[in-house]
């Protein structure tokens, strides 16, 4: 009995002349870097075959596997440069629980447009209510939409400016918080800050002041900056610039930190008395 022919592009054997223009093929791929287009030209090959792609068509999408390798490996880059602490994301977000924050804003902000126009993002609230995660989900949208974006502490950013500040690289320093298109700053008002803290902020907000965007977290209110920075002249200064184009959200309800809390002690004490409801 006679075996049926394989159709099948990917086994079907190719003549020796074939093999050879597929290895240079492979070979100038190599040359090139394009590791991504090597690695697939297998597959767009045996589907050009089986598709009737023309040649244009062919290279379209082995061109194409390539540039998606590319963006995955400068998002990958970008990520990591960004230092986010978390995955957190503005889908993750529960905005029932937020009954304050504007999905509608948020989504705006999602946009990135704001990046354009080097406005401010201030989150206000007590801990707990979500400024973080709503600061580190617009650096993640930030960094895929291809915008550089660095996270960091107010205290480490304090503590980073008061080491330069000592070993001679005050603006090396001050150029690199510079750089961001956008810097997000965490957490101001929750540590003491030591006194130098407020003239490097300062500093910081002044040089991105309407060139690059920052978004800042605090659990202090603003007409309350005077004492966190110990400094009244220089926080109206700082609140001037950064205050001047932005977009404030005041947070606030339970923490989600204290809800998960009371949500389990509650499932405990509803299993240790039965009352549980059944699963429906």
């Amino acid at each position: 009995m006679t075996n049926p022919i394989n159709t099948d592009p990917m086994t079907v054997p190719m003549t020796g002349s074939q093999a050879s223009l597929y290895q240079q093929l492979r070979g100038h791929l190599a040359t090139l870097k394009l590791t991504a287009a090597a690695e697939h030209l297998p597959s767009v090959l045996a589907e050009a075959d089986a598709q009737g792609w023309s040649t244009t068509q062919t290279l379209e999408h082995l061109l194409a596997r390539e540039v998606e390798a590319t963006e995955a490996r400068k998002l990958a880059g970008r990520l990591r440069f960004a230092s986010l602490p978390t995955p957190a994301t503005l889908a993750d977000f529960d905005f029932d629980a937020a009954p304050g924050v504007d999905p509608k804003l948020i989504n705006e902000l999602a946009t990135c447009r704001y990046l354009e126009s080097a406005i401010n993002v201030l989150l206000i609230g007590p801990p707990g209510v979500g400024k973080t995660h709503l600061a580190v989900g617009l650096g993640r949208a930030a960094a895929e939409a291809g915008y550089r974006t660095y996270f960091t502490t107010a205290a480490d950013l304090a503590a980073r400016c008061h080491r330069a500040a000592i070993e001679g690289r005050w603006a090396t320093t001050m150029r690199f918080f510079a750089g961001p298109t956008l810097l997000i700053i965490d957490e101001l008002g929750y540590l003491p800050l030591p006194g130098e803290a407020a003239s490097a902020l300062f500093q910081v907000v002044s040089q991105r002041y309407l060139k690059t965007s920052i978004i800042l977290t605090t659990n202090r209110g603003v007409a309350s900056w005077g004492e966190v920075l110990g400094d009244t002249t220089v926080a109206a200064a700082m609140l001037d610039r950064l205050l001047h184009r932005s977009v404030v959200l005041n947070l606030d309800g339970d923490s989600y930190r204290l809800r998960d809390h009371h949500a389990k002690n509650d499932a405990l004490r509803q299993t240790a008395t039965g009352t549980r409801r059944p699963l429906q």
